[in-house]
């Protein structure tokens, strides 16, 4: 079992003349990494995020979660509770697809600027909001796995208007593995099916997880939370990104 020692740091990462905060947690003990870059909710870089960005780093990752919501609403932090859910949601509706992805590739450009980062080796994971950010984001060409936890909305729209997020499927140019709850209220199963749809019609390499649970069944703060779908899709979040970022193996994505 991976376990590596780690490192955790407060960042800036420098976008034109943005600044964007950043969470960053790394392997210690040297020796260079696959880069990740990890989205959050709707509740900021709080703690759930945190947590995720350290268990990928003890796996052997660099993670980095960048602040998406940087532009309108810098530090903010919520728990869960309905005003933070509220704040949320408006600052998410703020965000502009072009913006988070060009805020997705500086934070690339961050994790290639590190010691200890294997520069080619990148990817991404989101949850909720963050789910359908990096599904908009395995576009990028530097993207070459991707874990996308029960986004809302990719069937239906995109971020600051436009066609949806799923017209975009076609560009993704690694391996996405798509994580659903099927008893989601935020995510009705007919867009789930859309999803999957349009990742076999495009022959992306993919892997599609639907499990018996609602909406934010990875995160333990969350009352939808399941320990045995969080367990389950975690290792498969971590077959995704040895198998493709550390080589070791390839074919666990599927061409339909």
């Amino acid at each position: 079992m991976t376990n590596h020692a780690i490192q955790t740091t407060a960042v800036r990462i420098s976008h034109d003349d943005l600044q964007i905060d950043a969470y960053l947690a790394e392997p210690t003990g040297g020796g260079t990494y696959p880069g990740i870059v990890v989205v959050q909710e709707i509740w900021g870089v709080n703690s759930h995020i945190r947590s995720v960005t350290e268990r990928l780093a003890k796996e052997g990752y660099v993670a980095i979660a960048p602040a998406i919501f940087q532009r309108s609403a810098p530090s903010f932090e919520g728990n869960y509770d309905a005003d933070s859910t509220t704040l949320g949601r408006k600052y998410k509706d703020q965000t502009r697809a072009d913006e988070l992805l060009s805020d997705v590739q500086a934070a690339i450009a961050y994790l290639r600027t590190l010691p200890t980062v294997e520069g080619d080796a990148i990817g991404a994971i989101g949850f909720c909001f963050g789910g359908h950010v990096v599904y908009l984001a395995a576009t990028l060409p530097d993207v070459k796995a991707t874990a996308s936890f029960y986004g809302a909305g990719i069937a239906t729209m995109t971020p600051g208007g436009g066609a949806p997020t799923l017209t975009r499927t076609p560009e993704i140019n690694g391996t996405l593995y798509a994580f659903f709850g099927t008893t989601d209220p935020l995510i009705p199963v007919e867009q789930i099916d859309q999803v999957e749809a349009a990742l076999k019609e495009h022959q992306i390499n993919h892997r599609f997880f639907r499990y018996p649970s609602g909406h934010g069944f990875f995160c333990d703060q969350r009352p939808d939370y399941s320990p045995e779908a969080a367990a389950d899709a975690w290792e498969k979040v971590k077959e995704l990104f040895e198998s493709v970022l550390k080589g070791e193996g390839w074919g666990v994505g599927s061409r339909e």
